[in-house]
This record gives structure tokens, sequence and C-alpha cells, in this order.
């Protein structure tokens, strides 16, 4: 497996590129805008003018946007992935989208034979800069074994999740779980605050305890320092756990970290990091 296509190079794409670039992989790209993925191009990766220009004759093609509709038009359109591909081809949607989706297009593809995983990853911008991401992968089992190099040039803990769409699901428990942790730490930081701390000392305190997480040792000083610039958007926070409260609509800390976050995109800081979560206490 050698030549990849790959549609969504973002903030963690261009990462993932970079990565299976030094990995021997040969990858084409296909973006609407080609000056944004310029520095990516310079790398060694092929820019492509369709999509699909970017996904024929490929063994893998890999895609990581937005949301559920992106993923939609992105495999279904006329000229989109599942109608371009070349046979026998692996889809790789790295996408947080719904597990529903993921199944179908593991169905679809299968029909076409195409094979499909859903793989999720956790990690970040960070995760993918330095190859690794926790990547949580859903489909047949063979299918992942096929493909596991590859992740394996993107990320650190790659782990098979189950049958089509368990990636996807794996990504909600984990979105939940970050969730609670992130609306701790703000909560911590405004409780020392009010108290009159000082912050860095306080987290120096705390953040090699039973309280340590990567949330506060990494996003925490953020958060004080009040840098905002996105690892991670507050919109898409926003469309994953919109996503895992539709799967599982009566869990309460989510139903509230949900709350926060809608708020904060309503308020127009949807394009700034997660842990503007902070930005909610003030």
């Amino acid at each position: 497996m050698k030549k990849i296509g790959f549609i969504g190079v973002g903030v963690i794409g261009k990462f993932m590129v970079s990565n299976l670039l030094k990995n021997g992989f040969e990858v084409s790209i296909y973006a609407r805008n080609k000056s944004k993925v310029e520095e990516t191009i310079k790398e060694g990766a092929i820019f492509c003018e369709s999509i699909k220009e970017c996904v024929q004759n490929k063994d893998a093609i890999i895609t990581i946007v937005g949301y559920p509709k992106d993923v939609e038009e992105l495999y279904f359109s006329q000229d989109g992935i599942i109608n371009s591909a070349s046979q026998n081809s692996y889809l790789i949607d790295m996408t947080t989208t719904t597990p529903t989706l993921s199944v179908k297009i593991h169905e679809v593809a299968k029909k076409k034979n195409l094979k499909a995983l859903d793989a999720p990853v956790s990690g970040g911008d960070v995760g993918a800069k330095n190859a690794t991401l926790s990547i949580m992968v859903g489909g047949e089992q063979d299918d992942f074994e096929a493909c596991k190099k590859l992740f394996e040039a993107m990320g650190k803990t790659i782990v098979y999740a189950g049958g089509s769409g368990s990636g996807q699901h794996t990504k909600m428990a984990n979105q939940i779980a970050i969730a609670g942790v992130m609306a701790g730490v703000s909560e911590a930081i405004a409780y020392g605050k009010k108290m009159g701390l000082d912050i860095p000392t306080m987290l120096a305190s705390i953040s090699n305890g039973s309280a340590q997480s990567f949330h506060l040792t990494n996003n925490a000083p953020k958060m004080y320092k009040r840098e905002f610039d996105p690892g991670f958007y507050i919109k898409h926070m926003v469309k994953d756990l919109k996503i895992a409260s539709e799967e599982m609509p009566n869990l309460e800390v989510l139903k509230d970290v949900l709350h926060m976050y809608e708020t904060l995109e309503r308020n127009g800081d949807g394009d700034l990091g997660t842990q503007a979560i902070c930005k909610y206490y003030e």
C-alpha cells in the first residue's frame, strides 16, 4: 500500500499528510483552495484539481473534514468518492461523524467492491504533529489489519473497536470524557481566581496529583494565559457533543457542557479552541 488520496488538509489533516510523506507514502491531496495547502505541496504532496483525480487508482483514500453533511457530500455526490474510487480501494473516514453515516458508507462501499473503515482520531493538532494520535477504528477486522501501517504513520494508540460505526461510538465516549474534564479544569481556575490564589502556583500544585490529566497539563495554562488558538475548534466540539447527545440523550454532564459550548458558539467564539470554555465562567 503506497498510493494514498487525502481530502481534508486542515489544522489536523496537514500534519497527518506530513507524517504519511515522512513514512514513504505517495500522497495526493484535494482542496477547494490550493493556496491554503501550499505548505503541504512543498513537503511533497501531489495536488489534484478534483476529488475524482485525487481518489482514482489509489490504494487508500483518507478523509477528515468538518461535519456529517460534508462527509455525505464527499462520499455520495455524483463525482464523489464512492463513484470515483477504484475497486478494492480502502476508504478511511477519519472525520468524527455520526455512526449511522459510517454504517451507510460501509454498506454502500461493499456493494461497489470498496472497503470502508470509520477511524476518528483524538489528540488534536499536537497529537497529529507528533504522530501520537489515538485512532479508534470500526469496520471489518481484515481491512483494519491491512491498513495498520497507514494508521501507525499517523498515530500511537491504534485500536480496533469493532464493526462498522464502532470507531465513531468510541470517539463519542472520548468526547464525553474530554468535555467533563475541560469543564472541571475551567471551574478549578474560576474557583482559584475567586479565592485569590496564584493560578500558575495552583496549577503546578494539582497537575501531578490525583487530578492529573492531559487537559490540566496542556490546556489549563492556555486558559490562564487566554491563548485560544484552536487545536480543536469549539464549533466542532459542539457538533461532536450533539451527535453523542442524539445517541444517548440522558447524560447530565454531557448536556451541561454542550450548553456551555453552544453558548460560546452563539456568542461568536466557534472558531476558538475548546480551551476557551473558560470564557463561559467569566
